[in-house]
């Protein structure tokens, strides 16, 4: 019994035992050694980015809260409080400072928060000026 080959037309020209050569899979392993470490980086600063982004935007939210708290207890001048907020299981340490402004009646407050994100220091500053002599 004999078989017939199969047409060449048919198969994309291409014989029935037709492979990659140790040349070609070579050079892909050589691509893709290359392009991969590339892509791997690329999505870590991606990563780094949104969790950066994310972050900062609670951070300010904190800023925002202890800033209005602090106005709205009425403090005094000169004062320097800290602590630390836990949103969303993340810390943020915070410091507001107060000083007083080139015009007698103005305070200028400031609150600082500080956050980690893959063991990098990041921090957010909210100022503002209040006038105290409304108080």
């Amino acid at each position: 019994m004999r078989f017939a080959l199969s047409n060449p037309v048919a198969t994309g020209g291409r014989s029935p035992r037709a492979a990659f050569t140790l040349v070609e899979v070579l050079a892909a392993l050589a691509f893709m050694a290359i392009v991969i470490p590339a892509a791997v980086e690329g999505l870590r600063i991606a990563n780094l980015a949104g969790q950066v982004g994310q972050r900062k935007n609670a951070a300010a939210r904190v800023a925002a809260r202890v800033m209005d708290e602090w106005i709205a207890n009425s403090q005094t001048r000169g004062t320097t409080r800290r602590g630390v907020v836990t949103e969303d299981a993340f810390e943020y340490r915070w410091i507001l400072r107060t000083e007083p402004w080139t015009l007698d009646t103005l305070t200028l407050v400031t609150a600082e928060v500080f956050y980690t994100v893959q063991g990098r220091d990041y921090d957010v500053r909210l100022s503002t000026l209040v006038d105290v002599s409304t108080r």
